[in-house]
């Protein structure tokens, strides 16, 4: 592979072909997977979805983003186990970030299990602030797991 992420790998939006590649990745990544239904309706309702592809047009990755009242809201971004610490996220980040700025949000938010160390290094090291914590937000084996809120403001 290229030492560059962006010669690597391609950022584009995610189409109705990819959930099935999408799905495996969700489902080797998380003990509580989303559904393949959640994945078609964040398509159906417009949501900004993108996926990274290697030369070969694998997907090896994929982000979610909602856009309302000048809030950007990352709904779930995931790289295969197998393509991790290659900055596939960071370039998935980067699209959101930029697609955020192109629909003159003003922040972007998202919401990481405080379990999540790898997530939390790459969200606050990109600029994203803890603003809050969400009491019993995820499913965990133990009953809940609180969320952590982070925040990137944009202006």
């Amino acid at each position: 592979m290229s030492a560059s992420p962006e010669a690597a790998f391609q950022v584009r939006r995610l189409v109705t072909e990819d959930v099935p590649a999408v799905l495996e990745i969700e489902r080797q990544s998380y003990q509580y997977p989303w559904s393949e239904g959640i994945f078609r309706d964040c398509l159906r309702v417009g949501y900004r979805c993108f996926v990274a592809t290697d030369l070969y047009g694998h997907v090896r990755g994929y982000s979610l983003l909602s856009v309302a009242v000048g809030e950007a809201h990352i709904l779930n971004l995931c790289v295969h186990p197998d393509y991790r610490r290659l900055s596939i996220a960071r370039l998935l980040l980067d699209q959101l970030v930029r697609q955020a700025v192109s629909e003159n949000a003003e922040s972007v938010m998202l919401e990481v299990r405080p379990s999540n160390k790898g997530a939390i290094r790459l969200y606050e090291g990109y600029g994203f602030k803890r603003i809050g914590r969400r009491k019993n937000y995820y499913p965990a084996a133990s009953g809940r797991e609180d969320a952590l809120l982070l925040a990137y403001f944009l202006h």
